[in-house]
């Protein structure tokens, strides 16, 4: 045991608007049946049924569930099963992340706060069941970072104090790209908490969201996060920042050497110093996938302290591998202490974990 699986994930049911109160009661997403009409497929093939309507929005609420997950387990219907889940799979601590907002949802700043606030507090229910085990990423009201900062801190201070060890963020938020002015004063806020920012492959833009619609998540979700790793470092975010540890979630890894050696090309042309160790110069941490190359990752990333694993729990999609753990400690292209580094050390302290 000792395993942090750093990319584990719950499906929202209608427990989690339960802890909208008085006038924010009337923000509670409306759980739609479909009765007829074109059939729209989950990522196993299943016909979806129900849906979240958000601003006149439909969402699938099962579009991205595994049937290898118990609804008990996925939905924390029980953290008791979740956890002896956990225990089959020879995982100590699961980071959790969203669903339904892994995709640009609402467009309301008071919606917004609303719903993360909600959310969040769904969420610290379920810390306080997982006797330290369930840890998870607070969402942030992003919308409400200019006019009411303040309400934005204490709420990511609220979930510091609750279980949370992170912060959510997609790979573009608020119709902006992640080095935006806008965004300052959160990461203000992240490193005076000593929490850090989890980019997950997810999309918070509603232009580039729906623009790729039709396209693959590839581009909408994974490639949205790839850049945002490459906008921040060219923009030198992190060095401006330097309290501050960013993690890159659900999208692989095997792109660090081909974006790694692009950047430090752009820095030679414009005359500026690039760091032998970037990722740890820059406290960055990047989640890597079983069926990857990983020694050519860390042969070519140049470092094993910053690269963590995920499950992808309770979703279907590419990234999902339940054994994800058990498969990458007995990978035999991986020395023993590198895939202890990989599944133990790493996550730990990139969550802040003790």
């Amino acid at each position: 045991m000792g395993a942090i699986d750093a990319d584990a994930h719950v499906i929202e049911t209608a427990q989690t608007w339960t802890y909208l109160e008085g006038a924010e009661k009337r923000f509670t997403p409306r759980l739609l049946t479909q009765s007829s009409g074109e059939t729209l497929l989950s990522n196993e093939g299943d016909a979806l049924r129900e849906f979240w309507d958000i601003e006149n929005r439909t969402h699938g609420k099962d579009r991205n569930t595994g049937s290898d997950t118990s609804r008990e387990s996925r939905e924390m219907l029980s953290a008791a099963a979740r956890l002896a889940h956990m225990d089959q799979l020879e995982i100590e601590v699961q980071v959790l992340y969203p669903t339904l907002f892994l995709r640009p949802v609402v467009t309301d700043p008071a919606r917004e706060a609303a719903l993360c606030k909600t959310y969040n507090r769904w969420l610290a229910d379920i810390w306080r069941q997982g006797g330290g085990r369930l840890r998870w990423v607070a969402m942030p009201p992003l919308m409400m970072l200019e006019k009411s900062p303040e309400r934005v801190r204490a709420e990511l201070a609220w979930a510091k104090d609750n279980g949370a060890c992170g912060i959510f963020l997609r790979g573009l938020e608020c119709e902006r790209n992640l080095a935006d002015p806008y965004f300052d004063a959160l990461w203000e806020m992240a490193g005076e908490l000593d929490m850090p920012i989890c980019i997950h492959s997810a999309n918070g833009c509603f232009l580039h969201h729906d623009f790729f619609l039709k396209d693959t998540s590839f581009t909408r979700f994974k490639l949205a996060v790839v850049g945002a790793f490459h906008t921040l470092l060219e923009k030198e975010i992190p060095t401006r920042f330097p309290k501050l540890r960013w993690g890159f979630v659900e999208v692989g890894a095997q792109w660090l050497p081909y974006v790694l050696s692009d950047l430090r090309e752009r820095f030679r042309k414009k005359g500026k110093p690039w760091p032998d160790q970037p990722l740890a110069a820059n406290r960055m941490f990047v989640a890597c996938e079983t069926w990857e190359d990983v020694p050519y990752i860390l042969a070519h990333a140049g470092e094993t302290d910053h690269i963590m694993i995920g499950t992808d729990y309770g979703h279907s999609d590419p990234s999902t591998e339940l054994n994800a753990i058990r498969r990458l400690r007995s990978d035999a292209r991986l020395d023993p202490d590198t895939a202890r580094q990989i599944l133990e050390v790493n996550p730990r302290r990139f969550y802040g974990l003790s």
